[in-house]
Parts: structure tokens; sequence; C-alpha cells
């Protein structure tokens, strides 16, 4: 394959809108999202511009439709109680994380608002080949059988018993246990360091904290991103 393939070309566009009702704004809603150009492999350039479009598809259906009507029956109780009626916020926010040696990784953050006193984000990411187009899981960085669950624990947990030596109160007292349980393969991306894995809101800290991400040098998994040969 090409040099072209070593990296992808990406242009981020962006999506703007103001959902209403009787001309009151329900819903502020925006996207910002990356269209992938692969100049010499437009098959794997249509698989993963394919996801991320029905991903921005999926996320406008469910504030057009769920959120929508949860905005419009709060804006009702809102008038009949006599309280202002707060406008809904629903942002999709794209960043990309690596983009060489024929991978491509992002996270996308979900961020609504819907009263209260703060609003909510989760985090979600996705880790593509660019020779394949294909969607890479955790497992495929590890050899067969090995047990890269305990190592990235393992490496995750030692990251955070310093962390709380600098800045104790930055995670729930019982963190090293939150770590095990709310691990998930799911969460994870590439950076140019290493393998990042983020645990959501209130899985191992408080809300003040954020989202918490813990990046695994690639020494310490015995992998690197590469072409294949």
């Amino acid at each position: 394959m090409g040099s072209l393939s070593f990296c992808a070309s990406v242009a981020m566009h962006e999506i703007k809108k103001t959902f209403t009702y009787n001309h009151t704004p329900m819903i502020a809603f925006s996207v910002r999202y990356p269209k992938v150009t692969l100049r010499h492999n437009p098959s794997a350039q249509k698989r993963i511009n394919r996801q991320i479009q029905a991903q921005v598809g999926d996320f406008y259906r469910y504030v057009s439709g769920d959120l929508y009507r949860q905005a419009v029956a709060a804006h009702h109780d809102a008038q009949e109680s006599g309280f202002p009626f707060h406008r809904y916020d629903a942002v999709l926010n794209y960043e990309i994380t690596y983009n060489q040696h024929c991978h491509l990784s992002l996270y996308r953050d979900q961020y609504e608002f819907t009263g209260g006193a703060h609003g909510n984000t989760v985090r979600r990411s996705d880790t593509w080949s660019l020779e394949s187009g294909q969607r890479l899981p955790l497992s495929s960085f590890f050899s067969a059988g090995q047990d890269y669950r305990a190592l990235l624990i393992d490496q995750i947990t030692q990251q955070a018993d310093e962390r709380i030596q600098q800045d104790p109160g930055i995670f729930f007292e019982n963190y090293r246990a939150l770590i095990v349980e709310y691990f998930n393969e799911e969460q994870y991306y590439l950076t140019p360091s290493g393998i990042a894995l983020y645990y959501q809101h209130y899985e191992i800290a408080p809300y003040a904290t954020g989202i918490v991400v813990f990046t695994v040098p690639y020494a310490a998994v015995d992998w690197q991103p590469s072409c294949c040969k």
C-alpha cells in the first residue's frame, strides 16, 4: 500500500440547529465530526465514514425524538409551576487522538444539559485500521491468551496511586476496587505516547475530577502502532 495510506486526511464538519416549540427554543444542538479521506483506499474510507455518520445520525434522532419530547414536557411543567424554562443543550464533539502508522483513533464526548447544577458528558471512542477500515478491539494489540486486562489494570492502579499521593480526594476512597469493577475494554483510544484508558464521570472519582484518563506507555504493553508488513 502506498505512503498516502500511512495516515488519513481529516476534515472537521459542524452541524448546528435549534429545536423550538411554539417559537420557544427547546434544545441547542451542535455536532463537530470528522470526515476521513484515504485517497488510495476508498473501501476503508467508506467503512470509517459510514460508522461516524451512523453515530451522528443516532445522536440526531435521539435529540430530535426522546430528548425533544422531554424538553417540551419540562417546558409545560415550568409554565404550570410559574418557573422559567432553561433551554437544553445537546453537543457531540469528536477529537482525533492518533492518526499515524495506519491507525486512526478518536473519542467523542456527548454532552447534555437538561437543567440542574451541571450537564453530563459521556465519552465513547473508536480505533480503526486505515488498511482495512475495520474497528479494532483492545484485544487486537495483545498476543492470544495474554492476560492484558490484568496488565492494564496494574498499570492504571499504579498511576492512580501516584496521583492520589499528590492530590488526596481526587478519587473515591475505594478507587482501587472501582478501577477493576468499571474497567471497560471499549473505553480506550490511542495516543502518540500510549494507550489511553478512561473512566466515565462518577465511576472512580467525584464529578469535579471529570472523566479520568490513564495513558499506558506502548513499552509497557510491548506493542507499537505500525502498518502491516
